[in-house]
C-alpha cells in the first residue's frame, strides 16, 4: 500500500491490468513515448512495448474507430483523449458503433472498450480543455459513464471499467489529479460501476456530487457541521447507470436534497437526479430540492474562471437555505 495521487492511481490500475491481461492495450496521442499529456500512461511503453502501447496520430476519430474495432475482435482497448473537449470528432464511433454494438449484433459482438479523458476546469486552460459534458454521454443508451473522485476509487473503478463488457466513458477530474492523495493497495480489486459511495453520514441534508466537486462538498459539509447542520455526502461515481437507490435511502434520513456539479445547469445530470427524486421520492422530501452548478455559458478564460467554478461558500449558502428555510 502506498500514498498515491489520483493520477498515479490511474497509472497503477493500467499497469496492473496490462500485467494480468494480455488483451489490454492502450492507445492515444502521446501515450507511449511521452506517457500522456498528464503522464497517466508513463512507464507503460517501456514495460509492455509498442504493440500494446500505441502512439496514435492527432486524430480523435481514428482513436475512437480503432478502439471499437479492437474491442469487437477480442481486445480490451483503453483509448485516451487528451481532453474531454477533444472527443467530438470521435462521436460517430462512440454513439453509432460502440454504444450500439451489442444491440446491433444481438449480443454476438460486444464492445469492451474504455475511453479515458481528463475533464473539468480549474487549471487555467482554454475552453476546449476545461469542459464538463458528462451529461451528453449519459444521454446515449449503451454507454457507461464513470467519474472517479479519489485515488482509491480511480484505481478500483478503472479496473472495473476495463473488465466490463460494455463501452465505458471514464472521465478523470484533472483539477484534483495531483492535489488529492490517499493510500491505495494494488490488490486488483475492482469497484462496481453502478454504485454511489457515501463519504460522510448526516441527518439534515443529502449532498450529492461527483468529480472534483467532491472536494468542495466535503469541505462544505465540515463547515456546515460547525454550524449545526449535518450533511450526508454522496459521490455518484457512476453517472450512467445512476444508483438512485442509495440516494433515496439517504433521503429517508435527511429529507433534503442538494446536488452539486461543475457542468452547466440546463439539462445537466443534476436535473435528472432531481427529477427522479421528485417522481419517486416526493413523500420523503421536506423541502424542494436544489442545485449548485456551473453557469449556462462556455467556460471562460482563466482570468474569469473562478467566477464559473463552484466554491465552498456557494454550497454552504445553498445548504443553509435548504435547511434553515424549510424547517
Amino acid at each position: 500500500m502506498a500514498e498515491l495521487t489520483l493520477l498515479e492511481s490511474v497509472n497503477l490500475a493500467l499497469h496492473h491490468e496490462m500485467t494480468h491481461n494480455p488483451d489490454v492495450v492502450v492507445l492515444g496521442e502521446d501515450v507511449g513515448d511521452n506517457g500522456g499529456v498528464f503522464r497517466a500512461t508513463v512507464g507503460l511503453k517501456e514495460k509492455f512495448g509498442c504493440k500494446r502501447v500505441i502512439d496514435s496520430p492527432l486524430a480523435e476519430a481514428l482513436i475512437g474507430g480503432v478502439a471499437v474495432g479492437m474491442a469487437t475482435q477480442g481486445l480490451r482497448p483503453v483509448a485516451e483523449f487528451q481532453f474531454q473537449g477533444f472527443v467530438f470528432p470521435a462521436m460517430e464511433h462512440l454513439m453509432c458503433h460502440a454504444a450500439r454494438m451489442r444491440n446491433r449484433t444481438r449480443g454476438r459482438l460486444t464492445c469492451p472498450a474504455v475511453f479515458r479523458a481528463p475533464f473539468g476546469g480549474g487549471i487555467h486552460a482554454p475552453e476546449h480543455h476545461s469542459e464538463s459534458i458528462e451529461a451528453l454521454f449519459a444521454h446515449i443508451p449503451g454507454l457507461r459513464v464513470v467519474v472517479p473522485s479519489s485515488p482509491q476509487r480511480a484505481y478500483g473503478l478503472l479496473l472495473g471499467a476495463i473488465r466490463s463488457n460494455d463501452p465505458v466513458m471514464f472521465f478523470e477530474p484533472k483539477r484534483i489529479y495531483r492535489t488529492v492523495k490517499s493510500n491505495v493497495e494494488d490488490d486488483g480489486t475492482a469497484l462496481p460501476l453502478d454504485t454511489c459511495f457515501t463519504l460522510r453520514k448526516g441527518r439534515d441534508l443529502t449532498l450529492v456530487t461527483w468529480g472534483a466537486c467532491v472536494v468542495e462538498s466535503l469541505q462544505a459539509a465540515a463547515s456546515l457541521s460547525r454550524l449545526g447542520i449535518e450533511a450526508e455526502v454522496i459521490d455518484v461515481a457512476s453517472i450512467k447507470p445512476l444508483d438512485m437507490a442509495t440516494i433515496y435511502k439517504s433521503l429517508e434520513r435527511t429529507g433534503r436534497l442538494l446536488v452539486v456539479h461543475e457542468a452547466c445547469q440546463t439539462n445537466g445530470v443534476g436535473a435528472e437526479i432531481l427529477a427522479r427524486a421528485a417522481e419517486h421520492a416526493m413523500c420523503l422530501l421536506k423541502a424542494p430540492p436544489k442545485r449548485v452548478t456551473g453557469m449556462d455559458t462556455v467556460m471562460p478564460y482563466y482570468r474569469n474562471e473562478d467566477y464559473f467554478m463552484i466554491q465552498e461558500e456557494d454550497i454552504i449558502e445553498a445548504a443553509t437555505a435548504l435547511v434553515e428555510g424549510w424547517k
